[in-house]
């Protein structure tokens, strides 16, 4: 029965990565500095994925750690990350320690398969689900 507790683990282990990289967005360069990257890197509309980007990183991020809306945020997330393989990781070729996209496929993989999981213990999702069903078969 360590199923439900390991991916409680990694949920909240991926959802940390998340949320640490949408605060340094807020926090480190600013949203001026991140959309002056973007703008350099040729993202369309960079004034508005940036403060986007920051948002949906901290709000995903706590999302995947409370292990709620899950399939929402799993699908959010992996976009993004296919997004960062596009503009900037992609040729670099897969090693990371060259700049690579491996670890950002790793994020969106992970994102995916925590999204489309149930979340596992203590997921938020699975204990208002539990609730719902409690209540319909009660009535």
């Amino acid at each position: 029965m360590i199923g439900p507790y390991a991916l409680l683990i990694g949920r909240i282990a991926v959802g940390v990565v998340f949320l640490v990289h949408g605060l340094q967005k807020f926090t480190g360069m600013g949203i001026s500095g991140v959309t002056g990257f973007f703008d350099q890197l040729g993202i369309p509309l960079a004034g508005v994925a940036a403060p986007v980007v920051a948002v949906l990183e901290v709000a995903g991020g706590l999302a995947l750690i409370v292990g709620a809306g899950l399939p929402i945020a799993g699908v959010l997330l992996a976009l993004d990350m296919l997004g960062a393989i596009y503009f900037v990781h992609l040729s670099n070729g897969f090693a990371v320690d060259k700049g690579g996209y491996e670890f950002v496929l790793t994020l969106a993989a992970a994102s995916l398969v925590i999204g489309f999981s149930g979340g596992g213990a203590f997921a938020a999702d699975g204990l208002l689900r539990r609730k719902r069903e409690s209540a319909a078969s009660a009535a």
